[in-house]
């Protein structure tokens, strides 16, 4: 690479449990012969995915390439936090040839790209395309879909369908500013449910987009990689419902970080995880468990009700104990009914 060439860059978006720490795990262990780094957007102070990450790390995306904002939503702290963390990023000794960024599941894309127009970094680096993950199974649930009958068929069995909720908002921005879509967890969705699940995206999308299915995070570096779609040139292209409007606010949703020690039961922890999905509407669980007689930490990863949880990696030096990142609505926040159910 010239050093007079700009630095592309690939905005990952997608709800909250799409798939995109999966999915950047695979493009760091397959770079296509590039020098990888990545900036990750957690919600809420404690990062669990930067660490997931931080755990790849090889001579490609090398540790200190990898770097972690867990305070704030990108795309409202830009100059304090974005613009500052890409020049450095810039700065490496060793420049990066692609750059990932991995918003929150609560990032709106459009303000991000805004920001690429920005004096301080405009002439050395460019938005390569952004890839919006969507759960396939979920999507084809219904749960964003765009048509008014279908909410209304399935409100009998579902309440949070009698509204249109700033979940919905935020899917079909993160659609509506994406050069490609991937349709993440195919496996679980099934062919009626992919097809379901593309017809909703197609019907979201402003214009015709690439759409694919995903499973486990793999796909085709090359795919995704190398689009060249400058969009930070063409926003008008990539309608947002904040079009007009300088911020948004992330007022609807809150994190709550439990602290737990060591957990003597790890399947008992498993199913109080998914207690919290069914009664207590929690739409995010993740981090970290550290379970008696167990040298390794359990990685905790849920969405709703679909859990997955491995034995990742030795403790090693780092202190044992076990720190869940709770994320819900901001009405379904209730902390003591929370620590409760997950007995800290």
């Amino acid at each position: 690479m010239s050093d007079l060439s700009k630095i592309p860059v690939t905005v990952i978006t997608g709800f909250l449990g799409a798939g995109k720490t999966t999915l950047i795990r695979h493009l760091m262990a397959n770079p296509q012969g590039k020098r990888l780094a990545v900036l990750v957007n957690e919600f809420g102070t404690a990062g669990v995915d930067g660490d997931i990450l931080q755990s790849c790390a090889d001579e490609n995306c090398p540790a200190e390439n990898i770097v972690e904002l867990a305070n704030g939503c990108i795309c409202c702290t830009v100059a304090d936090d974005f613009i500052p963390t890409i020049e450095a990023l810039m700065a490496l000794p060793q420049r990066p040839d692609h750059i990932l960024i991995e918003t929150s599941g609560l990032a709106l894309p459009k303000p991000l790209l805004k920001a690429f127009d920005w004096p301080a970094i405009r002439s050395r680096i460019t938005v390569d395309g952004v890839i919006a993950l969507a759960d396939a199974e979920a999507v084809a649930a219904g749960r964003f879909a765009p048509n008014v009958d279908a909410v209304e068929a399935q409100r009998a069995a579902d309440d949070s369908l009698d509204h249109d909720t700033p979940l919905s908002e935020v899917f079909e921005d993160q659609i509506a500013c994406a050069d490609i879509v991937l349709l993440s967890k195919a496996d679980l969705a099934g062919e009626a449910g992919l097809a379901a699940a593309r017809a909703a995206v197609e019907a979201e999308a402003p214009r015709r987009l690439p759409i694919l299915t995903m499973t486990e995070g793999v796909i085709d570096p090359r795919v995704v990689l190398g689009l060249n779609a400058a969009a930070e040139d063409d926003l008008h292209a990539r309608p947002s419902h904040h079009d007009g409007h300088d911020d948004h606010e992330h007022d609807d949703f809150e994190s709550l970080v439990i602290e737990l020690g060591e957990v003597e039961n790890a399947e008992a922890l498993q199913e109080a995880i998914l207690h919290l999905a069914r009664e207590l509407n929690i739409l995010r669980v993740k981090g970290y468990v550290a379970v008696a007689g167990k040298p390794m930490r359990m990685l905790v990863q849920a969405v709703g009700e679909r859990l997955r949880a491995q034995y990742d990696r030795p403790w090693g030096d780092a202190p044992r104990r076990s720190q869940l990142v709770v994320i819900a609505e901001h009405d379904d926040i209730d902390e003591p009914a929370i620590r409760a159910v997950l007995g800290a």
